[in-house]
């Protein structure tokens, strides 16, 4: 089967709220431009589109239907879409090139946050006959974990605030990002709670975004750009919804996805961690040690659009091959509550 490589990677500006329509058009169509303008490509080329994306978040039914728009009407395309976050549109791109059935994917991923109640909506992933009827706050769900990793020793309040300072400092250089800055670790401490034990420097902001990445044949992708980010592993597992049957402190499924494939020589890692003490479990479930730069991009920190989050940090992982700072990055993706299903992806230099 052919080797697959990103060969583009673009996203919307990282923003508070957008004027634009939930269905993501006025998001999509520029950095779709942006990504057929750097590969040459154009709509006519592209073997195979997915998205990803949530109607719960949209507000109304069939919005991916709506997103294509951003496509065009004419020539037809050949379409498919993931309700989640469009990391696993990826691999369903992924496998289509894999089979040999096309020889160039275009995946695209978005959220407007901003339209209703994010903490409400995500309630409805929860298990629905226990959990769900109760309405469940997300960031306090989240609360729990952090407090339960507090209480066992594993991390401190600091060691969150240090996090996050990392995340906003390497956020200056992303023009995409949402909350960029130095700030000191003492000042974040001194923040009043948001859901105990969580300050607001904790927890993602509420952001609408959108992604655009562009997946090709090894064998196409040596004829488009300089150097290809080849996806040499891609694995994703899934834990139980129940949270009672599981350690919020672990990511039993992080740690598998992580042991079926090859991360010696890791430089990067773009983590996909929405609060900051799951980047500490997501590191140690990958055993990501101190050589390991984690997040230059600052991560879902700084800028967190449901739906395409997850999409991004395979972008930003692939840049870093692209422009040859890297020569192997990790990406990992999540989605569900706490941690619940994760992806785990690498990408390295064409040989």
């Amino acid at each position: 089967m052919p080797d697959v490589a990103v060969v583009g990677f673009a996203q919307a500006p990282n923003v508070r709220s957008t004027p634009g329509t939930t269905n993501g058009v006025e998001m999509l169509v520029p950095i779709f431009a942006e990504v057929f303008e750097r590969t040459g490509l154009s709509k006519e080329d592209i073997g195979f589109w997915c998205s990803g994306s949530s109607d719960y978040l949209a507000g109304r039914a069939f919005s991916f239907i709506a997103a294509v728009d951003a496509i065009g009407a004419f020539p037809p395309i050949h379409e498919s879409h993931v309700e989640m976050d469009a990391a696993w549109a990826l691999y369903e791109a992924w496998l289509k090139i894999r089979m040999g059935e096309v020889e160039t994917a275009l995946v695209y991923g978005f959220g407007k946050s901003s339209a209703g109640q994010l903490r409400r909506v995500l309630a409805l992933q929860m298990d629905p006959y226990v959990v769900a009827p109760l309405w469940p706050d997300s960031v306090s769900v989240a609360g729990i974990q952090a407090r339960l990793g507090l209480e066992s020793g594993l991390w401190s309040e600091k060691d969150l605030a240090e996090v996050a300072a990392r995340s906003r400092a390497d956020a200056a250089g992303n023009p995409a990002a949402q909350l960029a800055g130095t700030v000191e670790v003492a000042e974040l401490l001194d923040a009043p709670y948001f859901a105990d034990p969580l300050r607001a420097h904790d927890i993602a902001p509420i952001t609408d975004g959108a992604a655009v990445l562009v997946l090709a044949s090894a064998e196409r992708a040596a004829d488009l750009v300089d150097s290809p980010a080849v996806i040499t592993g891609i694995e994703h597992r899934v834990d139980s919804p129940a949270l009672g049957v599981r350690d919020l402190t672990k990511s039993p499924s992080t740690a598998a996805a992580g042991r079926a494939l090859d991360l010696d020589g890791v430089e990067i890692a773009e983590l996909h961690a929405p609060f900051t003490h799951q980047e500490l479990i997501l590191r140690d479930a990958l055993g990501l040690g101190d050589q390991v730069r984690i997040n230059p991009s600052g991560g879902v920190l700084t800028g967190n659009p449901m739906f395409s989050a997850g999409l991004a940090r395979i972008g930003e992982a692939a840049n870093r091959v692209l422009d040859g700072s890297a020569r192997k990055t990790l990406a990992h993706a999540t989605s569900g509550p706490v941690l619940q299903q994760n992806l785990v992806a690498t990408l390295e230099v064409l040989s």
